[in-house]
């Protein structure tokens, strides 16, 4: 497995993910079991609706038991480096062209973390800032134009 295929997970987002995949392979396993003996009680199922959306959750609880189980094979678990240049895991200060001070969290969607925007390191904006240091002035393409933000600071993530 190469570096550039590894998910870079934070500490924390790897516990989340741990436990997340322990509840949806226990209880939420069990929970789904039950709701389709419920439904199949109630009945012929060609004309159950309970029954179709008890199965349907499991099969996308199945598929996110799957998601997760890849991600944390895959996973690299670190903390964010300190070097002085925008890198997975860091926070950055970035001012928009409209004098607009934002705070960006880099890295991948499964370290999300609420009430931080995320600049995923795949995202146009995200890949912009990659290697930026203080001072930097990045830009980048969207389906809503040309963007540049000029980067203000930079902290690793602690969370």
């Amino acid at each position: 497995m190469t570096e550039d295929t590894k998910t870079w997970l934070t500490p924390a987002a790897h516990q989340k993910l741990v436990e997340e995949l322990e509840y949806l392979t226990t209880e939420g396993r069990n929970e789904v079991t039950k709701r389709i003996a419920e439904a199949r009680d109630h009945g012929d199922l060609r004309e159950n609706a309970e029954y179709d959306t008890a199965k349907n959750d499991q099969g996308l609880m199945e598929a996110r038991i799957r998601q997760i189980k890849a991600t944390l094979d895959n996973a690299e678990i670190r903390e964010a480096a300190n070097d002085g240049t925008v890198d997975v895991g860091s926070v950055v200060t970035c001012v928009d062209e409209d004098g607009d001070e934002m705070e960006f969290f880099v890295a991948p969607p499964e370290n999300k973390v609420a009430g931080m925007l995320l600049a995923s390191p795949s995202s146009p904006l995200g890949g912009a800032l990659m290697g930026a240091k203080p001072g930097d002035k990045v830009s980048y393409e969207a389906p809503g134009g040309k963007f540049t933000y000029e980067v203000k600071a930079i902290r690793p993530y602690e969370g």
